[in-house]
């Protein structure tokens, strides 16, 4: 037989409402560091955002010169620092249930005593469950804007750099140089040897043009054996011989297809940023550029030529 909850259990009770409410007003109000620790941290998934609230609470109770704290997430460097100076340093690897979320160090010119190491552990005790959630959004985040096969950032990236880097460009008058560069006869690879060989020509292609460029540059998967690179303030000669370079290490890289190796050339095509052009225009210039050198024979740059 079915049973019927009672009345009284079915029927909200006040004085429970009003326990609801006030632990509601302590939670906000509480003065106590650790639950407006928890509190504020709970309002944000940003790592950056996170770190700016720990080392705010954090200086309140032990006070520090800087603070540096450093993750590896989806194959990039997260860095953040706050103040600067300090000789004498504590450093913590951040670990939860067997998994590291970071390193995070504090500097001071003063050594820091046993009871405030205490201290910094306990705010550490705190903060990570919430860094650890803000890691795993951050890596989903990364993984949306990541080509799979290559590791490397997908055209979605892609745009959203273009129109940062246009900005830039028109707002401070910077030359920022585009360059696509295209696997000359990649179809044939795979009609010959078979897409998995195909795939780790690619994924050698991008590690190559990685190690070309300077850590202020950026190479991403433009769509199937095609690659973008932006190069913040590079003129389009310096961006015609970073390409040069790029080409050269495509070159250089040798697949063992069983039956043989295998190499291919590259094409690439250059355009520097004009005025206040969309970046559509501009990506567009540097295509037209790239479609003249795969005219002209392949395995050659092409400079997209201004007129004016």
């Amino acid at each position: 037989m079915k049973q019927i909850p009672s009345i009284e259990r079915s029927i909200a009770q006040p004085h429970k409402l009003g326990e609801l409410r006030q632990a509601q007003k302590d939670w906000r109000n509480d003065p106590d560091v650790l639950t407006r620790l928890t509190r504020r941290l709970s309002t944000t998934l940003s790592l950056e955002t996170q770190l700016g609230i720990v080392a705010d609470e954090l200086g309140e109770i032990v006070p520090f010169d800087s603070l540096n704290y450093r993750h590896r997430i989806a194959r990039q460097d997260f860095v953040f620092a706050s103040g600067l100076g300090g000789q004498h340093k504590c450093e913590y690897r951040l670990n939860l249930e067997g998994v590291s979320y970071g390193t995070l160090t504090l500097y001071r010119r003063k050594k820091f005593s046993e009871e405030e190491l205490e201290g910094i552990e306990t705010i550490l005790g705190v903060v990570i469950c919430p860094m650890r959630n803000a890691c795993h959004f951050l890596t989903i985040e990364q993984a949306a804007l990541t080509d799979s096969l290559t590791g490397i950032p997908n055209k979605r990236a892609l745009d959203d750099n273009l129109l940062r880097a246009s900005q830039l460009s028109a707002r401070h008058e910077e030359s920022y140089s585009l360059i696509l560069c295209d696997l000359d006869h990649f179809k044939t690879v795979n009609d010959n040897h078979g897409h998995v060989v195909g795939d780790h020509l690619l994924q050698q292609a991008a590690e190559g043009i990685e190690r070309a460029l300077r850590t202020s540059d950026s190479v991403y998967r433009f769509g199937g054996e095609e690659f973008a690179i932006v190069l913040p303030h590079t003129s389009d000669q310096d961006a015609r011989d970073v390409a040069d370079r790029i080409r050269k290490a495509i070159a250089s890289i040798c697949v063992d297809c069983g039956d043989g190796k295998l190499s291919v050339t590259a094409s690439c095509g250059v355009a520097t940023h004009l005025g206040n052009e969309t970046p559509e225009q501009w990506l567009a210039r540097a295509d037209d550029a790239l479609y003249h050198a795969k005219h002209a024979g392949r395995n050659r740059t092409q400079v997209f030529a201004a007129i004016g």
